[in-house]
């Protein structure tokens, strides 16, 4: 799968960033500033998509002791860290000019600010011990009391009055983004996915090459 996947990143992130910085039109609003949507928005679905799918790995962890399930949940951490990372910062680069600084303690903001932390803690106590098995145990259990930040993150926009605007793909019937934003949109998506599965089977490799390791360290 590695090189059907790298191939298909590399040909959607060339479409989707030609598409998005070149074909797209501004917003009426915005103007230019619109364009790092391209960049911000798939970064954020994806940070939580990870995070979903962590969670799961982690549940296959605890209650079945799969041993797959946990070199895939640790193989994914880092990944989706990056993409909450990204997503912040985008953020507030198009914070700035929209709403005249790059920060700010809205709902959304934060509670996107806790993922990463979960991300972090999950990474720490996994780090933490010694035996790869203790520590997975305890990073799987954060991970899965996390998983409630992920309908906070989804609903804050409606549930408080924030800065952040709200949906604007779930109105399909009558959407508010239009086609030629749409495309480039799912494009640069599609792009990010490939780029995590990639990235996820490459860490597998590495993570399941360490427990080789550290087994036959261990029988020496």
């Amino acid at each position: 799968m590695l090189p059907i996947t790298l191939c298909l990143m590399i040909i959607l992130l060339s479409i989707g960033l030609y598409t998005g910085l070149f074909v797209s039109p501004p917003d009426y609003q915005q103007g230019d500033a619109m364009r790092i949507m391209y960049i911000h928005v798939p970064a954020s679905w994806m940070a939580l998509f990870v995070y979903g799918f962590l969670a799961l790995m982690s549940l296959f962890a605890i209650v079945w002791r799969h041993p797959l399930a946990e070199i895939l949940a640790i193989s994914a951490a880092p990944i989706g860290a990056l993409f909450t990372v990204l997503s912040l910062l985008t953020g507030s680069l198009w914070g700035k000019p929209m709403w005249g600084t790059f920060w700010v303690w809205d709902a959304r903001l934060t509670s996107v600010l806790v993922l990463l932390f979960l991300y972090g803690g999950y990474w720490a106590l996994y780090k933490a011990y010694s035996q790869p098995d203790q520590g997975i145990r305890a990073a799987s259990l954060l991970a899965l009391v996390g998983v409630i930040n992920l309908p906070i993150i989804k609903g804050s926009v409606e549930w408080w009055n924030t800065l952040h605007q709200p949906a604007s793909l779930t109105k399909f019937s009558n959407p508010s983004v239009h086609s030629s934003m749409l495309t480039p949109l799912f494009l640069m998506t599609g792009a990010y996915l490939c780029y995590f599965i990639s990235m996820l089977i490459l860490r597998t490799y590495t993570e399941l090459n360490k427990r080789k390791i550290f087994i036959w360290e261990a029988m020496e």
